[in-house]
């Protein structure tokens, strides 16, 4: 080879050094963020999916954060529900207490209609202020609203969820068959319209809100019978009355939960007055009353006795139909009615990382003029003293009220509960296992390799070093060359 001043070995040595050092320099970089990708030239196919799985990341664990805190509201409405549903069931008790009448006195009355008093009082001050992030959950501000009901066919209506459409859902509800009372007969043979009893008859009637037993005198007409009978209605929810064929027991309320039972303890033998026919008293069995029929929108629904209950494509309700319309019936009066539910009110929660995954909830006022009504006869404010069904005016109803009030601040705690339970939380478990596979997918293309990282590291260090050694070495070739001159 000839020897030239022409440092060409010194220029390959120069270019072999600096790639050398660029990719040391890349791996230290890598080293000291943790990230194989730092720019587009590192890995552009990897780039691109590197920033698509940040943007899902990103998106899943916003909704992990809405779902946590809508978690932390349903909470704070189920801590409310609970004190409200202990409150009632003292309420309950009370009542229950109080159509005694006959083993407690004026007195106790008195003080159990007190401590009602307070009791509902203490149920309205925990719905007015029960909030969270500033907003009352119970007091029905978070309700989905309603424009058309007419409240001489529909009461208490509840909306517990609607769908997303941005128009109202129109709801036709139309009664096929009126609620029946349980009714049975109370005595069978003769002419029953006016009777006296043979004897001394002791009878155990069972109903609806529980079980009395009755003494009725012998010789008592049946207008006495009657009175005997109704004064135990608040123990029994069965009251008697005088029709075609005699005297017929007939529940206070109506359907399938309503019966009556009567069974004749002793005696039970009556005399047509002025003749010498004699009957005797039915003993019944469970006489069971009838649920009233209803379809919405063409679709036949459950019905408990005039409760109706309504769940189809997103939307979900519940109403009572008022007594003269789904038990009274009266004349004249059509058996359709209509109602639209608007696309607006209610509490939207997001659930997932995109808009078709919103869904809105009707939290329902549940103050005491709001909760009871339908066969019940009246709402809790009206078990107040001075109200239309206190102890001392209406017991039997106050008592189907309180249960009826039960039963309403349940079925709304279950509702939530159930959203709470089958939805957010189990959102909140889908979303951390996609949260676990994201990351893991993104550490696998985007994270350092550090094992592999500083063993090239070593490897570049070992190069860079021995492409200095040579550059050294072909300086001084020049060096040699030069000296011929001399």
């Amino acid at each position: 080879m000839a020897l030239t001043i022409t440092g060409t070995n010194t220029l390959q040595l120069l270019s072999i050094i600096n790639r050398t050092q660029a990719k040391q320099t890349n791996l230290l970089t890598q080293l000291t963020t943790g990230s194989r990708i730092n720019t587009g030239k590192d890995d552009p196919a990897g780039l691109i999916a590197l920033e698509s799985f940040n943007a899902e990341l990103t998106a899943v664990n916003a909704a992990i954060d809405s779902n946590q805190r809508t978690n932390a509201q349903l909470a704070t409405a189920e801590g409310g529900f609970t004190e409200i549903s202990s409150l009632l069931t003292q309420i309950e008790s009370l009542v229950a207490a109080s159509t005694n009448a006959g083993a407690i006195s004026g007195a106790e009355i008195a003080a159990n209609q007190a401590q009602i008093d307070t009791a509902i009082q203490s149920v309205d001050r925990i719905i007015r202020t029960t909030q969270f992030n500033g907003k009352r959950l119970l007091d029905g501000s978070l309700s989905i609203n309603t424009t058309g009901v007419d409240s001489t066919k529909i009461d208490n209506l509840r909306v517990y969820s609607r769908s997303q459409s941005t128009t109202a859902a129109t709801i036709t509800a139309t009664i096929t068959a009126s609620a029946q009372a349980a009714s049975a007969a109370f005595a069978v043979g003769g002419s029953l319209t006016n009777v006296n009893t043979s004897g001394t008859t002791s009878l155990s009637i069972t109903g609806t809100l529980g079980n009395a037993t009755v003494s009725l005198a012998s010789g008592l007409t049946s207008a006495g019978i009657i009175t005997a009978i109704n004064e135990a209605t608040g123990q029994t929810g069965v009251t008697a009355a005088v029709d075609s064929n005699g005297i017929e027991l007939n529940t206070t309320g109506a359907g399938t939960d309503e019966f009556i039972s009567i069974d004749v303890l002793s005696g039970g033998v009556l005399k047509a007055q002025g003749a010498g026919t004699t009957s005797s008293v039915i003993e019944t069995t469970n006489s069971l009353g009838v649920d009233a029929a209803v379809t919405v929108n063409g679709q036949t629904v459950n019905v408990d006795g005039l409760d109706v209950s309504f769940t189809s494509n997103g939307v979900s309700f519940a109403y009572s139909l008022d007594a003269d319309y789904g038990f009274g019936r009266v004349a004249n009066r059509s058996n359709t009615d209509t109602f639209s539910i608007a696309a607006s009110g209610g509490a939207t929660f997001q659930i997932g990382t995109d808009q078709n995954t919103r869904q809105t909830l009707g939290i329902n006022g549940l103050y005491s003029h709001a909760l009871g009504g339908g066969d019940s006869g009246g709402f809790l404010s009206d078990i107040v003293g001075g109200g239309a069904a206190d102890l001392n005016t209406d017991v039997g109803t106050a008592l189907k009220v309180i249960k009826k009030a039960i039963t309403d601040v349940a079925t709304e705690r279950g509702r939530l509960g159930a959203f709470q339970k089958f939805t957010v939380e189990t959102s909140i478990n889908s979303l951390e296992t996609t949260k676990t596979n994201l990351t893991a997918v993104k550490s696998l293309i985007g994270d350092t390799d550090f094992a592999q990282a500083t063993a090239e590291l070593n490897q570049q260090s070992v190069l860079l070093s021995s492409g200095i050694s040579l550059l050294g070495l072909a300086n001084q070739q020049a060096a040699q060359i030069l000296s011929l001159l001399g």
